[in-house]
C-alpha cells in the first residue's frame, strides 16, 4: 500500500470503464482534483442534465462531450452507453449534484454494467445526505438512507410505518413544496422525535435547523420553505419499540411493524429498490413465515393471519 499523500504520477484510467464521479452539491470549488482530471480526460461524460453539468464544465474550462443520461432515457440509452464502454472508451457518470447512483438512474447504469462485467470506480465526494448527517448532532455510527418517501400513498404509509422501529439515525430528501406535509405525517406517526432540518448545503443560505418533529412541521407552515432540504431523524428509542410492539400483539399479527399488512411490507421493500421476488423473501423474513404465505397474501388482496410460533425457518418454503 503506498504511503498517505505520497507524490506518485496520477495512474492512466482503465479503459472500457465506467467512472462515477460527484459533483458539487452546491458551491462549485468543491470538486476534487481527481475527479477534475476525469471530466478532462474521459472519452465521454454521461450527465443527468447536459445544461447543468455543462455550467460545471464552463466553470473549469473542460470541453469532454456530453451526452444524457436520466430516468426517462435510461432504458434505451443505458444499452447504448454499456456498448462504448465495451468498445474500450472510458465513460464518467455525473448527476446534477452529488454522488451518482445515491437516489438516481445512475443506479441502473452501474447494474447493467456489473451484470455485464464491465469495470465500475466510484471516486470520493460530495453527498448531501453525508453532508447533512455529520452536521446533524445525531448519532452517526449508525444510519438508514432513505432518500425521497415514496409518492404512492400506501407505499410511503408502509415506510413510515417501519421507521417506528428503526433504532437507526434516518436521513431522508425533500422538495420544500412537499416538505410541511412530510414533516406533518412523520411526526403524526413518530411523535416527538429529534430532527435537524438541512437546507442550501454548502451555498450562501446554509441553514441548519434542530427541532421535534411538530416544532419543525408548525415552523415551515409559518416560514415557506425555500431551496432544497435534508432531514436527519433521531433513531427509535426503546420506549417507543416497546409501544410498536404492543401494538403489533393488540392487532393480533406477530412481526407487523405498526399493523402494516404484508402487500404493505412488501410494497415498502419494493420502494427500497428490491425486485418483486426480493421484497417477497425478505417480507417472509421480517415475519418469519413462508414466501408461499407471502405469495397468497399477495393474491388475496389482504394480510394473512398467521399464529406465532409456526415452526418454520425465516424465509424457508
Amino acid at each position: 500500500m503506498s504511503e498517505p499523500f505520497k507524490k506518485e504520477k496520477a495512474p492512466a484510467w482503465e479503459q472500457g470503464a465506467l467512472y462515477l464521479c460527484p459533483t458539487p452539491i452546491g458551491n462549485l470549488e468543491d470538486m476534487t482534483l481527481r475527479g477534475l482530471r476525469l471530466l478532462r480526460e474521459a472519452d465521454l461524460i454521461a450527465a443527468e442534465d447536459t445544461r447543468q453539468t455543462r455550467k460545471l464544465l464552463s466553470f473549469y474550462d473542460i470541453h469532454t462531450p456530453t451526452t444524457s443520461y436520466h430516468e426517462h432515457n435510461a432504458r434505451e440509452k443505458g444499452p447504448k452507453l454499456l456498448t462504448r464502454l465495451q468498445e474500450g472508451q472510458v465513460i464518467a457518470l455525473v448527476t446534477d449534484a452529488g454522488t451518482p447512483g445515491i437516489s438516481d438512474p445512475g443506479e441502473d447504469l452501474v447494474r447493467l454494467c456489473v451484470e455485464s462485467g464491465v469495470p465500475v470506480y466510484a471516486l470520493p465526494g460530495a453527498a448531501a445526505c453525508v453532508t447533512a448527517l455529520v452536521s446533524s448532532g445525531l448519532p452517526t455510527r449508525r444510519f438508514a438512507f432513505e432518500a425521497f418517501l415514496p409518492a404512492d400513498k400506501k407505499e410511503r404509509a408502509a415506510v413510515i410505518a417501519q421507521l417506528k422501529t428503526e433504532t437507526r439515525t434516518t436521513v431522508l430528501y425533500e422538495a420544500p413544496h412537499r416538505l410541511v406535509k412530510t414533516l406533518r405525517e412523520l411526526a403524526g406517526a413518530l411523535g416527538e422525535r429529534r430532527v435537524t432540518v438541512s437546507r442550501e448545503l454548502t451555498k450562501k443560505h446554509e441553514q441548519h435547523q434542530v427541532f421535534t418533529l411538530p416544532q419543525a412541521a408548525d415552523w415551515f407552515t409559518e416560514n415557506e420553505p425555500r431551496g432544497e432540504f435534508v432531514i436527519v431523524m433521531e433513531g427509535a428509542s426503546e420506549a417507543e419499540i416497546s409501544n410498536a410492539e404492543g401494538a403489533k400483539r393488540a392487532n393480533g399479527v406477530p412481526g407487523t411493524a405498526g399493523g402494516v399488512s404484508l402487500p404493505e411490507l412488501v410494497a415498502a421493500y419494493e420502494a427500497q429498490g428490491q425486485d418483486r421476488k426480493e421484497a417477497m423473501r425478505s417480507a417472509a423474513k421480517e415475519r418469519g413465515i413462508s414466501r408461499r404465505e407471502v405469495y397468497e397474501a399477495l393474491l388475496a388482496g389482504k394480510d394473512a393471519q398467521v399464529g406465532e410460533g409456526s415452526g418454520r425457518e425465516p424465509g424457508g418454503e
